[in-house]
């Protein structure tokens, strides 16, 4: 298996934490992954957003239709807000290759596991400050 990065930890490298950008080639089939996961939540989202209208006009006749409804509404809106969410997080990894930052710690500046990035494209995160977040002890940027 070929490596995916390559990394420089000398000391003569200024910057963060001895960071430097993966290759051209496999940053390329990351862009195009996050790119085409973008265009999909794009679509998600206004697909539920016209199911929340659509949801609005049906005439609930009864308490248990106006009970399904209004469940309905509430799942469409969790859906979305989730969506939402995660298509910012896909916008900021791509910022961060336009940055040449992808695959870089947004907290500690350390690499992020090559088969971390190849899971989940859009972390911002090393494993080691992705636990310390969920434990609460990690202060967070809005990258």
């Amino acid at each position: 298996m070929h490596p995916i990065f390559a990394w420089d930890w000398g000391p003569e490298r200024e910057g963060s934490a001895g960071y430097e950008p993966m290759d051209k080639k496999k940053l390329e089939v990351f862009k195009n992954r996050l790119e085409e996961r973008q265009q999909e939540l794009r679509q998600a989202m206004t697909r539920t957003a016209q199911d929340g209208r659509e949801a609005d006009v049906e005439p609930a006749q009864d308490i248990a239709d106006r009970a399904a409804n209004s469940y309905n509404k509430e799942f469409l809106f969790h859906q979305s807000n989730n969506e939402r969410q995660l298509l910012q997080m896909v916008d900021g990894a791509l910022d961060r290759i336009r940055e040449g930052t992808f695959g870089q710690c947004i907290s500690c500046g350390a690499e992020i596991n090559p088969k971390r990035l190849e899971a989940v494209p859009w972390t911002r995160y090393c494993i080691a400050c992705q636990e310390k977040l969920e434990k609460g002890s990690l202060e967070t940027t809005s990258t």
